[in-house]
């Protein structure tokens, strides 16, 4: 499958750099100064921010961190397998987690990911996996970093 759902239509979501497709849907009014972030911040930061990201059966994320801790929820169609593999210069023995909305087959429908824990995602099925995902403090491009290769 390449191209979105129908159902996705009206998301008007674009490619992301780590991979599948994303749209900001909320970013906090509150800004946090440097000061009174923890240490690495380069500068002000919205309080929190969210995302819808939308996977199709095959894409998987690149492995990549976030500076904030970031809480991802599930909404719709398979669950995503998503590998966290702490939080060293490169990813280290991944833990696979589900997120889904079968908690009887082990899914979780809420997961957070600790602040600069390398993770990616998958669809864990053949359908496209729609989330969201809210960071705190919020997301920042500058925050974000891609494993190389």
């Amino acid at each position: 499958m390449t191209a979105l759902p129908d159902w996705a239509d009206g998301l008007e979501l674009a490619p992301h750099p780590e991979g599948g497709w994303y749209r900001e849907t909320w970013r906090s009014d509150v800004s946090i100064p440097a000061a009174g972030l923890p240490a690495g911040y380069a500068g002000e930061r919205s309080a929190g921010t969210a995302i819808l990201f939308l996977l199709l059966p095959g894409e998987q994320s690149s492995w990549h961190t976030v500076r904030g801790a970031e809480l991802w929820l599930h909404h719709r169609g398979s669950p995503i397998r998503l590998d966290l593999a702490g939080d060293g210069p490169e990813p280290v023995a991944p833990a696979e987690h589900l997120l889904g909305p079968d908690i009887g087959a082990g899914h979780r429908p809420q997961l957070v990911v600790p602040p600069g824990h390398w993770q990616r995602a998958t669809p864990a099925g053949d359908e496209p996996a729609l989330v969201s995902c809210v960071v705190v403090p919020g997301f920042d491009f500058a925050d974000f970093r891609l494993r190389e290769g």
